[in-house]
């Protein structure tokens, strides 16, 4: 008989942008995040319980279907594992769980929320038809609290700490977006308890997330040797421009900011000035094409070989490194794959910026074409700044699919490889180094 319940409050933070899609597009963005009953963002509990269940499988834990449930015909049982819905911390650090009449300025920041704008980019560098489209995302810094309940008999541990100890997974993402930089998270805290159900805390507890029973842990994370963790040390060499895809009074391209949300300790979180965001999808899209040329040249397959619609073969998705690495959409003829690796979003205070005047030239008389004057507005700076880049191996990958990925990082940081938008202007060099699990990769 189940007479036992282990109890979690969990408060977590978004260390990157997180974005949990709701309903379909609406009158300002093609993908619009989920929203409570007070219009804020929330994450649903089956969300959470789902990423808990495919971490649990992917890390070949034992007695899955009697943990989460499961249904095979007529038979089946229930899921063990209680989910509440994640909802929103105000500023005071209490969810947000009543009706808001009043909303205080923290709550209103959330009205509107930041829209990443994103193209969809070919093999040959340029947008790909009908390849526009944007998304509304949470702020980085933004928390919520959650709670998981676990139903168990007297011996309930072993299977309570794995569960739990999945939440340390350095590729926990919650939402979509992961391999994009978003749904990294931070446990600010986290408390347990056992309780037996004829025990009087666990009988008047009451459902509000804010009552938080137990004492609180701290996880510690043993699960480092199921990926590779990749570091690219970078600083730029002159300007860089990661486009917003608008301009402003004093250019007609600039570079793509946003504000993030700081606490002080457990309380007071400010909406910070506007940072350079340099976006993750950005360096996946650079990478994923190098990777593919250096495969290709790997596997000696030369243009004088591949050229027309042969060349599709071997770029893109079907490239076999892309695919195991980056991952591949489902076709008529392709099963599909979910990539292997997870980037995050960095962010970094404005130093200085310059704005570059252009004017197009008329090749035929050599002369300025009317109207053809325009402004973009680069930044540069002389800070280090370091990008996080996780591959999942718990199945080990192609060393050959490693070697043509490490060799595209490597040009990143030497410099060979411009990133962000502008760079046959001569934008976006960096230099720097980069590190595989600790140790320098050279060449």
């Amino acid at each position: 008989m189940s007479n036992y319940r282990y109890i979690a409050s969990v408060l977590i933070e978004a260390a990157t942008a997180l974005r949990v899609g709701g309903s379909k597009a609406d009158l300002i963005t093609d993908s619009p995040v989920l929203r409570d009953y007070n219009g804020l963002p929330f994450i649903p509990g089956s969300s959470i319980a789902g990423v808990l269940r495919k971490h649990y499988r992917t890390m070949k834990l034992p007695d899955e279907d009697k943990l989460f449930g499961f249904q095979k015909g007529e038979d089946g049982f229930g899921s063990r594992v209680i989910v509440s819905n994640a909802h929103l911390v105000d500023e005071s650090g209490r969810v947000v769980e009543e009706l808001q009449l009043e909303r205080s300025d923290y709550i209103k920041i959330f009205d509107m929320l930041p829209v990443r704008n994103h193209v969809r980019i070919g093999h040959k560098g340029t947008a790909e038809e009908h390849g526009k489209f944007d998304e509304e995302i949470c702020y980085k810094g933004t928390r919520w609290r959650f709670e998981i309940e676990l139903i168990v008999d007297e011996s309930g541990d072993g299977v309570w700490n794995r569960l739990i100890g999945l939440l340390s997974l350095p590729t926990f993402r919650l939402g979509s977006g992961g391999s994009r930089g978003f749904g990294k998270l931070k446990i600010v805290s986290i408390h347990t308890a056992k309780l037996r159900i004829d025990d009087e805390q666990y009988i008047k507890k009451s459902s509000s997330l804010n009552n938080v029973i137990g004492d609180e842990i701290t996880l510690n994370s043993n699960w480092n040797e199921q990926v590779i963790h990749y570091e690219l040390n970078l600083k730029p060499d002159d300007f860089f421009m990661f486009g917003s895809g608008i301009g402003d009074e004093d250019a007609d391209m600039i570079p793509v900011a946003e504000q993030v949300i700081v606490w002080q300790e457990m309380k007071n979180p400010k909406l910070s000035e506007e940072q350079i965001l340099i976006p993750a999808s950005s360096i996946k899209g650079a990478l994923s094409h190098r990777t593919a040329f250096y495969y290709n040249q790997i596997k000696e397959r030369f243009a004088e070989e591949y050229n027309g619609t042969k060349a599709n073969q071997i770029i893109g998705e079907n490239n076999e490194a892309v695919a195991e690495i980056f991952g591949s959409a489902k076709g008529d003829e392709t099963k599909g794959c979910k990539g292997r690796i997870l980037l995050s979003d960095l962010f970094a205070p404005k130093n200085s910026e310059k704005v570059f005047d252009h004017v197009r030239i008329d090749r035929f008389r050599g002369g300025a074409i009317d109207g053809a004057l325009f402004q973009e507005k680069t930044f540069y700076s002389n800070d280090e700044w370091k990008f996080e880049i996780l591959i999942e191996n718990l199945n080990a990958i192609d060393q050959e699919y490693l070697n043509a990925f490490e060799k595209a990082l490597k040009d990143v940081a030497s410099g060979m490889l411009p990133l962000g938008g502008l760079v046959n202007h001569g934008h976006g060099v960096f230099r720097g180094s980069v590190t595989k699990n600790g140790e320098e990769l050279r060449n």
